[in-house]
């Protein structure tokens, strides 16, 4: 079988190894809060045990979705399949209910202050939205099939 792929530049290999290291810290992050809850990223204080214990059953499963299918659409990159723009795209959509939801249904902002907890979320988004543009390009180019 003959392989119809264009050759891809070394940039897309390393932008998508530090998308897939991304993808496993995302994942690492995700099962840490399943397995510690609130404990996750060190002790809480007595708001962030509320705000987890506040979560909806969904919560944490669109968490491991997000990170899950962001970890996935590193591979595909990698392994030059067209997977990974759906997979970029459940990422980000994932991330967006994830968040907004942590946002619109929760007093965190008011709290916390939105300058202390809402840049990382935009960043992580950002991410989300890059690999979504990055696997559009990549399948255009002929880099994926």
């Amino acid at each position: 079988m003959t392989d119809l792929r264009q050759p891809v530049p070394t940039w897309f290999r390393i932008v998508a190894v530090v998308l897939l290291i991304w993808g496993a810290v995302g994942v690492f992050a995700c099962v840490q809060q399943l397995r510690l809850g609130a404990e996750a990223m060190g002790p809480a204080d007595a708001y962030y045990r509320r705000l987890y214990a506040s979560f909806p059953g969904w919560y944490n499963p669109v968490y491991a979705v997000a990170t899950g299918a962001g970890l996935f659409a590193a591979l595909a990159l990698l392994a030059r399949s067209a997977l990974a723009g759906p997979l970029y795209v459940l990422s980000l959509i994932a991330v967006i209910v994830q968040f907004g939801w942590l946002f619109a249904a929760t007093d965190l902002i008011a709290v916390r202050g939105a300058a202390q907890v809402v840049p990382f979320p935009v960043f992580i988004a950002a991410v989300a939205a890059f690999g979504v543009w990055l696997a559009q390009r990549a399948r255009r180019r002929g880099w994926i099939a």
